[in-house]
Parts: structure tokens; C-alpha cells; sequence
């Protein structure tokens, strides 16, 4: 079975179908429609790609065909400050509101939100292939996937094809993160696949280029990584430019001192040559690489806490107000700006920090891994971080990290990336209830009247994940009788209170 029919056999009872502003337009933004069995549909925000497009045919190794023009007029952030309305910003205006009257998301307010640097679009002029999107408090709560090789194990086209499974289970953007052999040729072949916003580290490409050696590293190198990576078509670099040398002996009380890779690899490099963060005193050079590009930075916290105990500390928010400070840099230049956050936080802690970055970063988009929540869950970190990530997104976090069941023991594979980004979409899904999103509500009305009238069908083909909620109900009623049973295996026929309320309102209705 190929890619193409492997995707399209695990959505069942629905179709790819592209939407436009007016009904007229040439743009076709991409919807998922689910067929219910009582003659209605559900129409809701995909991320799929092609690949479950019945009029395409996903070949990995041909990639995909473009879809946006390389034209450049400027950064989405510069045309969204001079009053106009581009082609993504109107794509991204019909992709959140679905067409639906409640929606209150117009291309005006995906266009002045861009300009106050309140929300990003990250979409490289380098990257035809891209779908729109965007990542900002106004919207949809966003979940990224993060894929890549490592040096121990994994492949070009085994990290392919988790960002093609990472599509079709909701992904929002990727970040290819790989440290291993053939960086550029597994960056080049997720790009050419990706549907999604493509992010990445760039030091960690450096560090291989200087040998695997940080005291190695310099500014020059560094510069020539992220032009390529730019020219290649990356929409957003994660840049490690606010951790300061002198914040390096704060770390030094920390249980688990500083747990960022990039941090890492810069306070070392600052130690080796007693000099300041070159990412720091060079920001305003690198902006104006990304600037012709129109690459997205994202603020990376290469202090964030990597265990409870570190949590909300010196290090951590001295970091955080650094990078306050270079955000209005950023913006001078027109470049769109995330702030990346923590890490390990505890449950009463997490407001603070959302309210310390809306504050100190002036409402940039803020994007978080987690944060888990406790320490004393390996391979359950999922759900130990899915729990912070719920409340920090109800707290104003525009985009979650995922985290996965092997988080702290080991390299992702297919079904971890499944597992992960399942429990993220939860999580931001939760939120978007939590914050009043105007759409939100729909999908969960749907599947509780489905619940209530016992349409099995709907309710899997409704839920996040069809394929787990048909196999558990399987597992003890398998026939296709059972599908229109008014019951299923926990409570029998005799104590479903579902079933007990038809009939207690059936009652009613004779007296």
C-alpha cells in the first residue's frame, strides 16, 4: 500500500475539500469534511497535506507541487504595517474561520495582528510548497512536532515519513531538529514534503560544520548555515540569542543546570572564549539575513528549567527579559518574532510566566514546550507535559511543542509521534474551549449528539483519533451489529444511562 492510500484509508467517511473567501476566489484552502450517518457534515481545520487528497498522489521522493508564488514584496510583517492584505493573510483568514458566520476572523484582523507583532506567519519565500498559517493568541491554539535524526539511529526517509504521519494527525508546523549524518539532505526532503511550517535550530548544523567542537564555533559559520538554511527554504530559526554570558553562573545552584542544547552548546562557547553570546552583540545582522527571506525567529530559552526544582528562577527570567529587548529590534528590521518558554514548570506556576512573557515581550506569540508538570513520569511525559501545555495555552500560549511518551529516554519513532501530538491537540483544543474560541464548541456538540443517539459511526469518524476509538470499542464488540447498539461493553444493556434517559423522556411524552 503507498503513502498516498495508507493516509487516505485512515480517514474514513470524510473528504479533502478547499474552501475560498468568496466562492469565487483561486485560492483553495484547505477544510476536512466528515460525512455523519443522519445526512449531515462536519467541516473542520486540516493539516493533512495532499496525501489524503483524492485528486493527488504523494510521491516522497518527487515532493510536493507548489502552491504559493516566490514573489517577494516584503515580510509578511512589513506589507501587514503598510495596510496590506496578502494573499497568506487572506488564506489564513478563511483557513481559522471555515466560512462560518460565528467566526469573528477576518483577513483586516489576521492583517493588524501581523502588524503588532501579536501573531506570525512563517512562510519562507524559499518554501512554494507551504500551506499558510498562523501562530498568534487570536487563533487557534498551534502544536509543532519535532522530528529529526540523531547520531545513534534513524533515517532520511524514516524522518520523511513522520512528518507526512505528522501532517495527517494534526501537526501544525515541524522542526526538523537533526543531529546526525546528512543534515541537509533529510532538511531538503521534509521540506519539499512539507505542507506544514518548517523550523529549525541552525547551530546545531554549525557545531557538525566545526566539528562537533563549540569552543569552534564562530559568527562567520554560523552566518553561512543560516543563509543556506534560508535559500533552502526553512520558515522559522529557533536562535539562542538571549542567553548572556553573565547569566551563565546563575545556572550554577540548578538541579539540572542548563537542559537546552543550543544553550548548552553557547554557554559553553562564551566560557571557552570569555566573549559575549556572538547571537546577541550580531542580532541585528542576522535579522537582516532573515528579513529577505521572510524567516520567522523564534526567542529561543536556552535557560528554560529542566526539572521542577529550577522552575521560575534567576537564570530563567533574566533570559526572558533579554529577549523582550530584542524583540523591538526584530521588528525595526519588519522580521516576525515567537518567544520560546519552558520546560519544567509546576502547575501554580505557569500563569506567571505567561504573564511575564505577554508583559516583557509586548504579546509576541508566545511558544512553549509543556511544561511538564512533575519529573517522576518517564514515558509518560506526554501527558505529564500535555497537562502544563493545556493551562499555559489558556493562559494566552499561541503554540505548543509536543512532547512524547519517549521524552528524556530516546529518539521518537512513528507511533511516538502519534502519541504525542494526540495528546497536544487535546490539550490546545482544551484550550481553545477555555478561551471562548468561536468555533471551538462545534466538534465536541457533534460528537456528544452522536454519543447520545448512538451513532458509533460518527462518533468515531468525529474524534481526533478514529482509528484508537474504533479499535477500543472493537476490542470487546466487534460485530458490525454492535454499531447500532444502544450500549457498549462497560455498562451492558440493562445499565446504559444513555439509554435509560430515551426511554425515561419516551415516558414523558406519553403522560
Amino acid at each position: 500500500m503507498s503513502i498516498s492510500d495508507e493516509l487516505r484509508s485512515a480517514y474514513p467517511h470524510s473528504r479533502k475539500i478547499y474552501l475560498s473567501p468568496d466562492g469565487n476566489s483561486q485560492l483553495r484552502v484547505p477544510a476536512r469534511e466528515i460525512s455523519l450517518s443522519n445526512g449531515r457534515t462536519f467541516v473542520d481545520y486540516d493539516t493533512s497535506g495532499p496525501a489524503t487528497d483524492h485528486e493527488i498522489s504523494w510521491n516522497a521522493e518527487e515532493g510536493l507541487m507548489p502552491t504559493r508564488s516566490t514573489k517577494f514584496f516584503g515580510t509578511q510583517m512589513k506589507q501587514a504595517r503598510a495596510g496590506v492584505i496578502t494573499r497568506e493573510m487572506e488564506y489564513i483568514a478563511t483557513r481559522e474561520s471555515l466560512n462560518r458566520s460565528e467566526s469573528t476572523i477576518t483577513a483586516e484582523f489576521v492583517r493588524s495582528e501581523v502588524a503588532r507583532g501579536r501573531a506570525v506567519i512563517p512562510a519562507n519565500i524559499r518554501h512554494p510548497e507551504l500551506e499558510p498559517m498562523i501562530i498568534g493568541r487570536g487563533f487557534r491554539v498551534k502544536v509543532n512536532a519535532n522530528l529529526g535524526n540523531s547520531a545513534v539511529t534513524s533515517s532520511l526517509d524514516e524522518e520523511v515519513h513522520k512528518m507526512i504521519w505528522a501532517a495527517r494527525w494534526g501537526a501544525d508546523t515541524v522542526m526538523d531538529l537533526s543531529t546526525g549524518k546528512d543534515i541537509f539532505r533529510t532538511r531538503e526532503a521534509i521540506l519539499r514534503n512539507s505542507p506544514l511550517p518548517v523550523g529549525t535550530v541552525p547551530i546545531y548544523e554549525a557545531l557538525e560544520r566545526a566539528g562537533g567542537r563549540p569552543e569552534n564555533l564562530s559568527w562567520e559559520l554560523y552566518r553561512d548555515v543560516i543563509i543556506e538554511q534560508a535559500e533552502q527554504g526553512v520558515d522559522y530559526f529557533t536562535i539562542h540569542a538571549g542567553l548572556l554570558r553573565s547569566y551563565i553562573p546563575l545556572t550554577k545552584r540548578r538541579v539540572t543546570g542548563i537542559v537546552s542544547r543550543g544553550g548548552a552548546l553557547m554557554a559553553q562557547w562564551c566560557v571557552a572564549h570569555n566573549q559575549e553570546n556572538f547571537l546577541y552583540t550580531r542580532f541585528a545582522e542576522i535579522c537582516e539575513i532573515l528579513a529577505k527571506y521572510d524567516v520567522t525567529i523564534s526567542l529561543g530559552d536556552g535557560l528554560r528549567p529542566g526539572s521542577i526544582a529550577d522552575a521560575n528562577d534567576a537564570a530563567q527570567f533574566a533570559e526572558l527579559k533579554t529577549l523582550g529587548e530584542l524583540t523591538p529590534l526584530a521588528w525595526n528590521q519588519d522580521v516576525q518574532v515567537m518567544i520560546e518558554g519552558p520546560g519544567h514548570v509546576p502547575l501554580h506556576l505557569i500563569a506567571e510566566n505567561a504573564e511575564l512573557e505577554a508583559r516583557q515581550c509586548f504579546e509576541a506569540p508566545f511558544y512553549t514546550l509543556g511544561p511538564l508538570t512533575t519529573d517522576i513520569a518517564p514515558g509518560y511525559d506526554h501527558i505529564t507535559s500535555a497537562i502544563g501545555a493545556a493551562m499555559i495555552a489558556w493562559n494566552g500560549a499561541a503554540m505548543l511543542c509536543y512532547v512524547t511518551p519517549k521524552e528524556h529516554l530516546g529518539l521518537p519513532n512513528r507511533e511516538d509521534v502519534r502519541q504525542g501530538l494526540m495528546a497536544y491537540r487535546i490539550a490546545a483544543h482544551a484550550a481553545d474551549l477555555a478561551k471562548g474560541h468561536p468555533l471551538a464548541h462545534f466538534r465536541d456538540r457533534a460528537l456528544s449528539e452522536a454519543r447520545f443517539e448512538f451513532r458509533w459511526e460518527d462518533q468515531f469518524n468525529l474524534a481526533l483519533d478514529p482509528e484508537t476509538a474504533r479499535r477500543y470499542h472493537d476490542e470487546t464488540l466487534p460485530a458490525d451489529g454492535a454499531k447500532g447498539a444502544h450500549f457498549c461493553s462497560m455498562c451492558g444493556p440493562k445499565f446504559c444511562s444513555m439509554n435509560l434517559n430515551h426511554g425515561l423522556h419516551a415516558e414523558r411524552e406519553l403522560q
